[in-house]
């Protein structure tokens, strides 16, 4: 999450923090988490599990590299950047979510109700990528927020995986995975 969304950032995890503790089991491992807290507009593409369908899911995109392909939902404005993949139980391999943000920058994301581990890959205006976080811990909704995981980086893009899944892709720093055109607050 960018730090400039703190304000809203803030509310819109208390907002999820509550839709997450109603009516959820303690150990958060079934389709009520995904379906209380979980951003609605998640394509089912990239989930590898329960989710309600969207009239309006999120545009999925291709990111590759000679050897791989990854399939992205795109978290293009504050709403869906906010939400990211909060309260999702499993992921597809090779499949996450594309934070797109207006400039090479830094960016801190806090994991809050991140219930899986993910590699988090922070890549430039052409897609290189400048750094790269391997298995940041997940959260549960009751891990207080002081002990959630952070991460920083700099760039326009950060990509979220499954844990393992860079490492498994060879992904690496200095490595340009080929974008589409993508444009932050644009479907």
């Amino acid at each position: 999450m960018r730090k400039g969304f703190l304000v809203p950032l803030a509310l819109g995890v208390l907002l999820a923090s509550a839709a997450c503790a109603r009516g959820a089991p303690a150990n958060g491992a079934d389709a009520a988490v995904v379906e209380e807290c979980a951003n609605p507009e998640l394509p089912p593409e990239i989930l590898d599990g329960p989710i309600r369908a969207s009239a309006a899911p999120l545009r999925v995109v291709t990111a590759s590299t000679a050897a791989v392909k990854l399939r992205l939902a795109v978290a293009a404005d504050g709403p869906n950047q906010e939400l990211g993949l909060m309260c999702v139980l499993k992921l597809r391999p090779r499949h996450g979510m594309i934070f797109v943000f207006d400039a090479n920058a830094g960016h801190e994301f806090w994991m809050k109700n991140t219930l899986v581990p993910l590699d988090m890959l922070w890549a430039g205006d052409d897609g290189t990528i400048t750094t790269i976080a391997a298995s940041v811990p997940a959260s549960t909704r009751a891990t207080a927020d002081s002990a959630v995981a952070r991460r920083f980086g700099r760039g326009r893009f950060v990509i979220e995986l499954r844990a393992g899944e860079a490492a498994a892709d060879k992904l690496a720093v200095g490595q340009r995975l080929i974008l589409p055109p993508l444009s932050a607050d644009s479907p």
